[in-house]
């Protein structure tokens, strides 16, 4: 699938809005960039990670492009803190507490992927990639959940877990003033 020629997730553009105006964006398994396409248009500063060479030589027209199979090698972001996190269609459990800790405080975490119940309409089907009732949520504990769904979606058929949340700013108890604007 070329991601490039796709529109971004409905889920990300209606919670983008909680991104800070110059917030730096990582976009975890970028596939070709359809979401750091989204974000650069809007002026952020977007960074993409991808196993995929030819993903990430995609990706890399819209920013910082990473090459790294995150599944059998280090997490390339350790220490580094984003306004925003991006996940669709992708889970690879070890890594839920890395892609967590990358949400800078008051950054934001956009995550939305498939959940039990897809291997009754197609794939994923291998409980591997698909998350448990409520795992999002356990994950993000620590975060301030905006909004969160799971359940099925018409078109296409699937079932899915997504997510906004925001991680808390250290010194103040008031969230910044994008994050009180409805969508």
């Amino acid at each position: 699938m070329n991601h490039a020629s796709l529109t971004p997730s409905p889920w990300i553009v209606r919670w983008s809005h909680l991104l800070a105006p110059v917030a730096g964006v990582l976009d975890v398994a970028c596939g070709s960039g359809r979401h750091m396409r989204w974000f650069a248009e809007r002026g952020h500063a977007v960074t993409g990670v991808d196993r995929s060479q030819e993903a990430v030589d995609a990706a890399a027209s819209f920013g910082h492009a990473v090459l790294a199979d995150i599944e059998t090698g280090p997490w390339p972001f350790e220490g580094q803190r984003f306004g925003a996190v991006v996940v669709t269609n992708y889970l690879w459990r070890p890594r839920l507490a890395d892609i967590v800790a990358a949400v800078a405080p008051g950054g934001v975490l956009l995550y939305e992927t498939f959940a039990a119940g897809n291997e009754q309409v197609g794939k994923p089907s291998r409980p591997d990639f698909l998350l448990q009732p409520g795992e999002l949520l356990a994950a993000c504990a620590g975060l301030r959940v905006v909004a969160y769904e799971d359940g099925f979606l018409c078109d296409p058929e699937r079932f899915v877990q997504r997510i906004a949340a925001v991680r808390p700013q250290a010194t103040s108890a008031m969230p910044p003033r994008h994050l009180l604007q409805a969508p």
